[in-house]
C-alpha cells in the first residue's frame, strides 16, 4: 500500500513509517519537521507541512491508499491551563482534504480516555488525568467526533500509556467498552495493530482501545 502518515517524524508516527517500510509498504511522512527524519529509502517520501494547512495536506494525501493520524502536543503549562483545539482542527482540515484528494480509509490514534473511552476509566483515574490532561483529552475528544461524522473509512485507535521499546506483538485490541482497561504498550505495538488495521475491514467504523496483554 501507499500510506501517508500525517505526524511522522516521532513517536507512533515514526515507529509506524518504519515498520510500513519494513513491511513493504511505500510510505510517505508528512511533518512540519519531515525533511530532518533520517531515513534513506526508495519507498520513503518525507514532506515537510503544517498539519493545519489544507490545501498542503491535499497536495500530500493525493495518490494514497490510506491515511494514518498520528498529531499530539506535549504536556506543559499552555496545555494543561489553556484551551487546545490543535487536534480537532487539525483533524478538520484533514477530513476536506481526503476528501478533496478522494482517499477514503483514515486510522486516528488518539488516547484512552479520549471520547467513550473515558466512561471506562475508574473514578481515580479520571481525576488524575483530567488534571493534568484534561483539555488535551478534551481536544481528543473532539477530533474523534469529527472523524465519527465524518463518512470516511475511519478507525479511532486509543493506545493506553506508551512506552519506547521494540514491538512485541503481545498485546489486547479491546474493541468493547466492557473490555476497556489501563496499561502498557509500546509505540511499536502500536505502529504493528495501525499496519495491521489499516487494510482490515474489520476495524473500519471501530474505536478499539490497544492495552497489555492479561497474563495467561
Amino acid at each position: 500500500m501507499d500510506i501517508l502518515v500525517i505526524g511522522g517524524s516521532r513517536g507512533i508516527g515514526l515507529a509506524t513509517v518504519k515498520a510500513g517500510l519494513a513491511a513493504g509498504h511505500s510510505m510517505r511522512a508528512f511533518a512540519r519537521s519531515a525533511g530532518k527524519i533520517d531515513i534513506s529509502d526508495e519507498a520513503f517520501t518525507a514532506i515537510e507541512g503544517d498539519a493545519l494547512d489544507t490545501d498542503a495536506l491535499t497536495t500530500a494525501i493525493k495518490g494514497a491508499d490510506a491515511v494514518i493520524q498520528t498529531i499530539g502536543l506535549p504536556v506543559n503549562r499552555e496545555t494543561v491551563f489553556s484551551p487546545v483545539d490543535f487536534a480537532a482542527r487539525a483533524t478538520a482540515a484533514m477530513i476536506t482534504a481526503m476528501e478533496g484528494a478522494g482517499v477514503r480509509r483514515v486510522l486516528a490514534v488518539t488516547g484512552f480516555g479520549a471520547g467513550r473511552s473515558r466512561e471506562a476509566m475508574s473514578s481515580l483515574e479520571r481525576l488524575g488525568h483530567g488534571a493534568v490532561l484534561g483539555r488535551i483529552y478534551d481536544d481528543k475528544s473532539n477530533q474523534e467526533k469529527l472523524i465519527m461524522e465524518s463518512g470516511l473509512d475511519w478507525t479511532v485507535v486509543r493506545p493506553v500509556i506508551l512506552t519506547n521499546g521494540r514491538a512485541k506483538g503481545r498485546y489486547a485490541v479491546l474493541m468493547t467498552p466492557d473490555e476497556w482497561r489501563n496499561g502498557l504498550i509500546s509505540r511499536a505495538d502500536v505502529a504493528e495493530f495501525l499496519l495491521k488495521a489499516v487494510d482490515d475491514p474489520t476495524y473500519i467504523g471501530a474505536d478499539p482501545v490497544l492495552s497489555s496483554a492479561l497474563a495467561r
